[in-house]
């Protein structure tokens, strides 16, 4: 029991003392920015599948 309240205690010690959390501009500025990633890769990846689909119809069509 001794071993986990001195593992507790140091891992909150490290939270509290050592880590740099971001501000708000910050996480929202890195929220937006994945935010807009994903959603241009999703739009990537739609338009891949689309090509595909037509160029595996027009191969299909001719056999």
């Amino acid at each position: 029991m001794k071993r986990i309240r001195e593992i507790l205690q140091v891992t909150y010690e490290e939270l509290v003392h050592k880590v740099t959390w971001p501000s708000w501009e910050e996480l929202w500025s890195s929220a937006t920015a994945v935010l807009v990633s994903s959603f241009i890769l999703a739009l990537i990846i739609v338009l891949m599948d689309a090509v595909s689909k037509q160029i595996l119809q027009v191969i299909y069509q001719l056999f």
